[in-house]
């Protein structure tokens, strides 16, 4: 039998909220469906394989005490205000459905007044008088018998401030068609302007409640001084908040390219000496990171030639088939770069 949890967080400390839900998805069993509902205040959250350097103004976020946290899934990043409310939707396998947890957020909006759609790979949007303007990103991660789909929604957060403290890829934005972040995306409150979190907290429980027929379930209260049920949760609040994590070590590279593709842009950073790549790094933010990740290992220790590089996308392809598309569209474009 299946039990449903629904918890809400009373916090906004980024690195509290993204260690209760990393714990939560380690430890829930797998006969267990979650939904957890949670905001930030002032943080730039990147995707679990970006270089905060390349996509932060990290030197701005220290001056206005804005928090870096590195997230558990792929994905590009995002800043969070209180203006935002975040929802992440967990279960077990073969139950795990992104599909499912959309259609629930698009039920949740519709209860309040909003008529949302889904559009691209993982954005939410609504039609105003210049086209299709973003409210909701999501990002996704599986393991091998569970799965979790977690996202934003703008309600009235500072859109002035997103130019702030992100450094947009301008590649990704031509890509797309835009000018700028600010003229991609829409708050929820220029269609409902006393819309706010509690609200659509409210809303995202009933439409969950709802659709898995749960309306018994009593919703949690979750926070820093109340969180005796999550085993593990100590040390993982203590990697989520440490540089290392956030951070992390950055080599000396001598060669940089970038390049954007149907699926997301790569950043490959190559430290070579003596004709052989001594460190290899790969920075995406494909909402499935693990191909580039697997590339990089590859990387290490070969020599700087297309002719050393070029066996290695041949063995990843072998052994990772399902991954043959973007391994081909990398290396066609990393032989012509390093040739």
């Amino acid at each position: 039998m299946i039990t449903t949890r629904i918890l809400i967080s009373d916090s906004t400390d980024p690195w509290f909220n993204l260690a209760v839900e990393d714990t939560i998805f380690r430890s829930m069993p797998a006969n267990q469906r979650v939904l957890f509902l949670w905001r930030n205040a002032d943080t730039v959250v990147i995707g679990r394989a970006q270089n905060p350097w390349r996509e932060c103004k990290t030197d701005r976020m220290a001056e206005d005490n804005v928090k870096l946290a590195r997230r558990q899934t792929g994905g590009g990043a995002v800043f969070h205000d209180l203006g935002n409310t975040n929802f992440t939707f967990m279960a077990g396998k073969p139950e795990y459905d992104k599909s499912v947890s959309t259609a629930i957020v698009l039920d949740a909006l519709r209860r309040i007044g909003i008529n949302g759609t889904e559009n691209g790979r993982n954005d939410l949007v609504l039609q105003d008088e210049l086209g299709m303007k973003k409210f909701s990103g999501s990002a996704y991660r599986e393991t091998i018998d569970r799965g979790f789909h977690h996202g934003t929604l703008l309600l009235s957060a500072d859109l002035s401030r997103l130019a702030n403290y992100l450094n947009p890829d301008i590649k990704k934005l031509e890509a797309k068609g835009i000018t700028s972040v600010k003229s991609r995306v829409i708050n929820l409150d220029s269609i409902k302007p006393d819309i706010n979190h509690d609200q659509v907290c409210q809303a995202m429980i009933a439409a969950y409640s709802d659709y898995y027929k749960e309306n018994a379930v009593v919703p949690e209260l979750i926070s820093p001084q109340h969180f005796s049920n999550l085993p593990g949760f100590e040390e993982k609040f203590e990697l989520q908040s440490s540089w290392d994590w956030n951070f992390g070590q950055t080599p000396p590279f001598n060669h940089r390219m970038d390049e954007r593709f149907s699926w997301g842009g790569v950043d490959v950073y190559l430290d070579v000496e003596k004709g052989v790549i001594k460190q290899a790094n790969i920075f995406t933010d494909a909402l499935d990171p693990t191909p580039m990740e697997q590339l990089a290992l590859a990387l290490n220790g070969k020599s700087y030639n297309p002719v050393s590089i070029k066996p290695c996308f041949a063995a990843l392809e072998q052994q990772m088939p399902q991954y043959q598309a973007m391994y081909a569209d990398v290396k066609a474009w990393l032989l012509d770069e390093i040739d």
